[in-house]
């Protein structure tokens, strides 16, 4: 498996590519903050709590787990309400995947139909989010279900830079950007 660089933060993206829980709380924080704050998240979080797996998070009082959210530089411009999707999340992977994060891609060798459904189950994940982390499985984290590709679509496009999965360097980050630059022009345009 291949070093993903998504942060720019040689720490931050070592705990991505070596700790599966982190890379999936890093997409439950991408929104409304840039990806590099979100999926820095983790890191944070670590450094803050020691804590790297879901059922130390999950277990961790919810108020000591939101003083290291609010912590200057804050994990996320909403601490409170992700705070708690975030230990809301590693719960559910205790009770549901014996906190085994990576068991969502890996249990049983699903397909790709297999994986979004299962992400699609986590709190805090909806469609569009689901595909996008399928994608990113796909394209830079070594799963290679069947249909792996169809069920994140059009994230999981070859060659595309439509979301974080496509981010593997400075130069794609800022063709990422640009579309989503260009998405929200087009979507606003259309109102």
């Amino acid at each position: 498996m291949p070093d993903l660089h998504i942060t720019g933060d040689t720490a931050a993206d070592t705990l991505l590519t070596d700790n599966p829980l982190a890379l999936l709380i890093g997409m439950l924080l991408d929104q409304q903050v840039p990806m590099e704050t979100a999926f820095a998240g983790p890191l944070k979080i670590e450094q803050r709590t020691g804590a790297a797996d879901a059922a130390t998070i999950a277990h961790m009082a919810p108020d000591e787990f939101l003083e290291a959210f609010k912590q200057t530089p804050a994990v996320h411009r909403f601490p409170g309400s992700m705070a708690t999707r975030v230990q809301t999340l590693c719960q559910t992977l205790v009770e549901d995947w014996d906190g085994d994060a990576a068991a969502l891609w890996t249990e049983g060798d699903p397909d790709g139909p297999e994986v979004l459904k299962r992400l699609k189950a986590l709190p805090g994940f909806g469609e569009q989010k689901a595909k996008i982390f399928l994608a990113l499985l796909g394209k830079q984290y070594g799963f290679t279900g069947e249909g792996w590709r169809e069920a994140s679509a059009p994230y999981g496009e070859d060659g595309s830079y439509r979301s974080v999965a496509d981010i593997v360097s400075p130069d794609s980050l800022a063709k990422v950007r640009e579309h989503k630059k260009a998405m929200k022009a087009a979507a606003k345009a259309s109102k």
